[in-house]
Order: structure tokens, then C-alpha cells, then sequence
């Protein structure tokens, strides 16, 4: 019998609370990272995580793609792409705020099924938190249902945010300008976390002015199934454009406009 949704869930969740346990060894020790050529860190903690998840997939879906940050990632997709299932990984999403001790990095664990994303996991070890969704399936928040907030103006909305120097260096600076100016409260709670904080109503939206697509696969499913919405700065639900959007449903129209200076 084919393996349901419901069975690819279970299995990203088993994998993603094995590679956490694995970082947590690593976390808050004198661990010391290389920087990679776009100057982004990398630790052994990543490598080894990563190695683990790949290690357990292949074992157990030997016929699927894996694309992770560490080992074969942008140069990977296109060769991909004829394969049905593509698991799209990013080991230690956080890397910055991992190896300060920062307990909000995350592992992360997405599955493509014929070009759409229906498995997302974001684990958060040091937190103790696991966010989980497969499509049709709902979104779980440590067991317990998962909603985006109910809130109705974004003059009400919290926003949570990426190194706001990102926005100047991506030439974005005068839309955060705009949005940021709509809203009640702007904190710096990035990466993968910010994105959990909106799945789970904590949060009204998250936005990155540069993506990769192993930030954004295992977030898709996540927000979706929570009822909002994941995808780029034009409305376009996706985890191929570079960037990234998260908010609700509701605030999406009125996100957009101060966007976009509408």
C-alpha cells in the first residue's frame, strides 16, 4: 500500500526530533563556524544533522529526491525535477542564532509530491516546540491545533522581521518602510520562528526579502493548513521566488497594498 500523507507526517516528525537531538549536543557549547562563500555560517552541528535526515530518508524512500542546504541544494533542483517526491531539507535553519546560543533555530523538513508542497515540519529543539502540517490534514502545534490570528486591521498586527539591513541590501528598503509604518508593533523574531509565530496566531506577519527554497518548503503546508497564507511579495503562493510572505488570509489584501505602495 502506497504511503499516505498521514505516514510522511509521521516519519518527517521522527526525523526532525532526531536531527534536533543531535543539535542539541551541539548547542550553546564553544562551537566555532566556517562561513561559506555567501558568507553565511556553517557548523559540524548543520553537516551532521543534515547527513542524519538524508541518511534516514534514503534508508526509507530510496526512489526520492533530497535537496538540503549542505549537500546538494540550488544546483540540485533542476536535476530534480523529473523525480515525483522531493524532500527539501534545511537542517539547522538559524545558524546565526544557533551558534550565539539563541535558542530559536529550527529544523526543517518539506516534501514536494508532483511539483506541490504537502509536507511541512518546523522543529524547534531548544523550545521544546515541533509545528507540523500535511495538506488536508490541519496544522499542529506541539499536538494541539494550529490557527493564524483573528486580528482584522494590520494597524493591529504584530510584525515579525529579518535583519532589517537585508531590506537595504536587496533594494526593498522603501517597501519595509511602508509596512512597517501600517502596523502596531515590529519585532525582530526572524527566521523560521517568525513564520511559526504567525502558524500558531502569535504573529500577524513575516516577511524575507531573500529566500532560499530549503526556508521555504517545510513553511508553505504550515501556513496553509493554519489558514494563512505562505508565498511571495505579489500574492503568488509559492517557495520558488526568492522571498517570502507570511500573513492571514484576512490581512493579506491590506499586507500587499503597503507593500506595494497601493
Amino acid at each position: 500500500m502506497p504511503d499516505s500523507l498521514r505516514d510522511y507526517l509521521d516519519f518527517a516528525m521522527e526525523i526532525a526530533w532526531q536531527a534536533g537531538q543531535l543539535t542539541l549536543g551541539y548547542f550553546q557549547t564553544d562551537l566555532q563556524p566556517d562561513f561559506k562563500a555567501d558568507e553565511s555560517p556553517v557548523t559540524v552541528a548543520d553537516r551532521q544533522a543534515e547527513q542524519l535526515i538524508r541518511r534516514r530518508i534514503e534508508e526509507r524512500f530510496p526512489a526520492h529526491a533530497i535537496i538540503g542546504e549542505e549537500f546538494g541544494g540550488e544546483e540540485y533542483l533542476q536535476e530534480s525535477a523529473g523525480y515525483s517526491h522531493r524532500w527539501i531539507i534545511d537542517p539547522i535553519d538559524g545558524t546565526r542564532s544557533f551558534v550565539r546560543g539563541v535558542p530559536l533555530y529550527a529544523v526543517l523538513i518539506g516534501l514536494e509530491i508532483e511539483g506541490q508542497s504537502q509536507i511541512g515540519v518546523a522543529h524547534f529543539p531548544a523550545l521544546g516546540e515541533m509545528i507540523a502540517a500535511a495538506t488536508g490534514e490541519g496544522c499542529w502545534w506541539n499536538g494541539r491545533r494550529a490557527c493564524v490570528s483573528k486580528v482584522n486591521h494590520l494597524k493591529d498586527a504584530l510584525i515579525v522581521h529579518y535583519d532589517v539591513t537585508a531590506f537595504e541590501k536587496s533594494g526593498r528598503a522603501e517597501e519595509w518602510k511602508r509596512l512597517k509604518q501600517t502596523a502596531n508593533y515590529r519585532a525582530g523574531w526572524c527566521d523560521a520562528y517568525g513564520y511559526s509565530l504567525v502558524a500558531t496566531g502569535r504573529a500577524e506577519v513575516m516577511l524575507d526579502p531573500i529566500m532560499n527554497v530549503w526556508d521555504c518548503a517545510a513553511l508553505m503546508p504550515i501556513l496553509q493548513e493554519a489558514g494563512g497564507y505562505f508565498g511571495d511579495w505579489q500574492g503568488n503562493p509559492t517557495i520558488y521566488g526568492n522571498e517570502a510572505l507570511a500573513t492571514t488570509q484576512k490581512l493579506l489584501p491590506e499586507v500587499l497594498r503597503a507593500i506595494h505602495g497601493d
